[in-house]
């Protein structure tokens, strides 16, 4: 029995907005999905290091979770910066600056949900179609990199027993190159793609990173000539 041979790299995963098309919200009305690909000695030695740095600076700890939508709204550990503009203000820029510098590819799908109704009659999840277009150009990233036959692990954050098991299935379904769709075939056998579901409750440093990058590529599609700091800092 040949050895399972792991990668030197992790796919941490996020998304912004929901996958239904039945009711769309007119104003944000597309759903992204990101991968972030980083080197484990990268994520170890820098990424992880820089992040509990950050989060020591600010609550002299490092239990604090990054969510994008909590520091925007500035709720939980994040209402400090509601009361001082200065202290946000240097938050921002200091976290800007660590995702700035942070070394990962990003990959991000984003689907126009009004625009795939009115393509097709009967359309595609809009999960599915940006998971398919998200491993394509992982895979391709990774063999470039050499990591042709090894697993590589892809963390998404667990949303549900139900939302987990439908995910899980569409995910295996490509993976084992059972798509029935697409203008091209793209053989995933290539390499191993593991999924692994992380706990909410998880203070997991690389899927805070995808997730505090996945709204602004979300808004760069949507408001491509507004500013976005966050878009800046992910490029």
């Amino acid at each position: 029995m040949t050895a399972v041979i792991n990668s030197d790299y992790l796919i941490f995963a996020d998304e912004s907005g929901d996958h239904g098309l039945v009711s769309i919200d007119e104003q944000f009305p597309v759903f992204a999905l990101v991968f972030c690909i980083v080197q484990k000695q990268d994520y170890v030695e820098q990424i992880v290091p820089a992040m509990q740095r950050l989060k020591m600076a600010y609550w002299s700890h490092d239990q604090v979770i990054l969510h994008e939508h909590d520091i925007r709204k500035e709720k939980g550990p994040f209402a400090l910066l509601r009361t001082d503009r200065e202290l946000r203000e240097q938050f921002m820029t200091d976290l800007t600056a660590l995702i700035s510098a942070t070394p990962m590819q990003v990959i991000a799908s984003v689907i126009d949900k009004r625009a795939l109704k009115a393509r097709y009659s009967t359309p595609y999840n809009p999960y599915e179609v940006a998971m398919l277009f998200c491993l394509e150009r992982a895979l391709s990233a990774l063999c470039r990199r050499g990591e042709v036959g090894k697993r590589v692990h892809v963390l998404f954050e667990s949303r549900g027993k139900q939302e987990d098991t439908e995910l899980e299935l569409e995910f295996r379904r490509i993976c084992d190159n059972g798509g029935s769709w697409g203008y091209r075939r793209v053989d995933f056998q290539q390499m191993q793609f593991a999924h692994l579901f992380v706990d909410k409750r998880s203070n997991s440093n690389g899927l805070q990173l995808a997730d505090l990058v996945a709204r602004p590529l979300a808004l760069r599609h949507l408001r491509p000539d507004q500013s976005n700091q966050g878009f800046a800092s992910a490029g």
